[in-house]
């Protein structure tokens, strides 16, 4: 069982987070999605009676007794700690010891610690920093560099338009029927304004 001294020297190093190079955790960080599990391995280069698991949460500012597991593969759960979220794997040399976390869940980040006992102390491992999320994220895509292409002369309508000049018969046409149309409505003016002309001039000659 974990022993209340030792949760006080716990306590004591907290805020220092005092690790030891005689334990060495790996992976470093993992991010692992809902539901699905992971495995947090630590191993030892000491002499030791068994190995101590603990979480640090950021968000709570808590640390937590997690699971104890000795020689001889007795383990031993902390408050409101289940088997089916966490159990402890040995190897036949009990060097080497890693922590099995089922059924992720967001409460389950945090930072993870493997710690063995040594003169009163708790030695802590480097840490191992999980976050748990919906959705991983998709590795980003390799973009090719676009292939160079030849330029392309664009030719717009004006200029097209301007090459084709006063030859065009789609521009002349609707020219000429216009004038046409103008001279056309000129006539009955021309032919109102001499009337009125030649009646003027015979009342003047008649006076």
């Amino acid at each position: 069982m974990a022993r209340p001294w030792l949760h006080l020297c716990i306590c004591l190093q907290i805020s220092g987070f005092c690790t030891n190079l005689l334990l060495s955790q790996t992976p470093k960080d993992i991010l692992a999605q809902t539901n699905n599990g992971t495995e947090i391995l630590c191993e030892l280069k000491k002499e030791h009676t068994g190995v101590y698991w603990y979480r640090w949460s950021q968000e709570r500012q808590n640390f937590e007794f997690l699971v104890f597991s000795n020689l001889l593969g007795k383990t031993t759960y902390g408050t409101n700690i289940t088997q089916d979220k966490f159990s402890v794997h040995g190897v036949s040399s009990r060097s080497s010891y890693s922590l099995h976390i089922s059924h992720l869940h967001t409460s389950d980040n945090g930072t993870y610690y493997c710690s063995v006992s040594q003169s009163s102390q708790l030695l802590l491992g480097s840490g191992t920093r999980l976050g748990v999320v919906d959705v991983l994220p998709l590795p980003p895509r390799t973009t090719q560099a676009p292939r160079t292409k030849k330029p392309m002369r664009h030719v717009t309508k004006s200029k097209a338009a301007g090459k084709k000049g006063a030859c065009n018969p789609l521009v002349w046409l609707p020219l000429t029927a216009s004038i046409l149309v103008l001279l056309l409505s000129l006539v009955p003016t021309a032919y109102r304004l001499h009337r009125l002309r030649r009646r003027l001039w015979l009342r003047i000659h008649r006076q």
